[in-house]
């Protein structure tokens, strides 16, 4: 369970409201855009790594600042559920700020979701999990199960990809680099994922010791 008390609470709102904002205003972005037919925008939509842990993270926040007690509450005050949120939502902004951050240029409110999503929300996240959340429960064998998400939703965009020819990042088109190098390219960010967490448990343990000899 977190060390939560009413600001924890009040924080996590603001998080989940800042989420919420950004969800919303880039899916009237994107629905908006004209550049597909409906159906295909609110698939895109979705097809985002981004987009579909930005609302992990907004219901996550959402449901422990208003309805902690909740079973969806209880679930996500999970030591290791919120670590592994922490985990996902650590890697899109760092995937972005390193590789992505550079390749455009948004503009207007476009820059203000951009940064909020790929930015704000993920150090906000971050931050309450090293300040507030308990890490005694966080092992490496708990690793493997965090990397289900991310490997369906490598197989996922690929195979649709595949498909209707989108593909939401440029490190897995195929249709630009070929999928040898796709599928390189994806087998490299389970790897990141893997050595993100075990730098997480890393420092739950690290924690803990610093704890036993106050």
């Amino acid at each position: 369970m977190p060390q939560q008390n009413l600001s924890g609470k009040v924080y996590l709102a603001i998080v989940g409201a800042l989420g919420w904002f950004a969800l919303i205003a880039q899916f009237y972005i994107n629905i908006t855009s004209k550049i597909a037919s409906t159906p295909e925008l609110l698939i895109r939509y979705f097809s985002y790594f981004t987009i579909l842990t930005n609302i992990i993270v907004a219901v996550c926040c959402t449901t422990l600042s208003l309805l902690p007690d909740s079973r969806w509450g209880l679930f996500f005050s999970k030591q290791k559920t919120f670590a592994a949120v922490t985990v996902y939502i650590f890697v899109v902004g760092l995937v972005y700020n390193v590789i992505l951050r550079f390749l455009w240029n948004p503009q207007g409110l476009q820059r203000i979701v951009d940064e909020l999503l790929h930015s704000v929300i993920p150090v906000m996240f971050l931050l309450y999990w090293l300040v507030l959340m308990l890490k005694d429960e966080l092992h490496f064998k708990s690793i493997f199960p965090w990397l289900i998400y991310p490997f369906v939703y490598a197989v996922f965009v690929i195979f649709r990809g595949s498909v209707s020819g989108f593909y939401p990042y440029p490190f897995i088109d195929v249709s630009q680099i070929g999928m040898t190098r796709a599928l390189f390219n994806a087998v490299m960010l389970t790897v990141l994922f893997y050595f993100i967490s075990a730098l997480f448990v890393v420092i739950g343990r690290m924690e803990n010791k610093k704890k036993r000899h106050r």
